[in-house]
Formats: structure tokens, C-alpha cells, sequence
């Protein structure tokens, strides 16, 4: 499992010369209500075993949850499934809006 840090993150969807990631957010919807990075798909961490099916296990997958830990326990379970390309976004969206977008909420 790779690693990828808040602003490396925005500065490679900045890049329009780069595929996208899929943007895998596992939190909960109340927590995706409150804030969420533009794009993503929400897929709380406790349905990833029914849906996993639902995501291409050729594309990158950003996993991103409040803080890490879930998201990192999500890439892990995704590389066991045979995904390949998985990276944990370090801090998650509580990262994102200290270092990205100041305006987000955060909780």
C-alpha cells in the first residue's frame, strides 16, 4: 500500500495531464455530509465485503476516511482482494482541510 499526503493528493487532481484516482471515501454518510472531497464515492467502510465488486481492481484507489486509520484498513482489505493499485490518503479529509481547502468543515 502506497501513501499519499493531502496536497499531493490535490496537486496530482490539479494535474490534468494524469489519470484521475477513484476518490474511495469510507465514512460513514453523516460524516460525508458534513465534508467530503469533490468527487468521490462514498462506500462506508463496513459495506466494502458486499461492494468491493462495484470497483475496478485495474484502477488507482485513493482510500480516504476522517483521519487514516479506516481508510488504511480499507486498502489493506482491498490489496488481500487482489487490488493492486491502492493508496491511503495519510490524515484523511481532516488533512485535506487543514492543508487543502481551509473552508471545509471539519468535525
Amino acid at each position: 500500500m502506497q501513501h499519499l499526503t493531502a496536497p499531493e493528493l490535490a496537486s496530482w487532481l490539479a494535474d490534468t495531464s494524469k489519470n484521475p484516482p477513484v476518490l474511495l471515501d469510507v465514512r460513514e454518510p453523516w460524516e460525508y455530509e458534513t465534508c467530503h472531497i469533490p468527487g468521490v464515492v462514498l462506500m462506508p467502510m463496513q459495506s466494502i465485503p458486499g461492494r468491493q465488486q462495484e470497483l475496478d481492481p485495474d484502477s488507482t484507489i485513493v482510500c480516504i476516511c476522517h483521519h487514516g486509520a479506516r481508510s488504511m484498513q480499507v486498502a489493506h482489505f482491498l490489496e488481500r482482494q487482489g487490488f493492486t493499485q491502492v493508496i491511503n490518503l495519510t490524515g484523511g479529509v481532516h488533512a485535506w482541510a487543514q492543508s487543502v481547502d481551509s473552508a471545509m468543515p471539519t468535525y
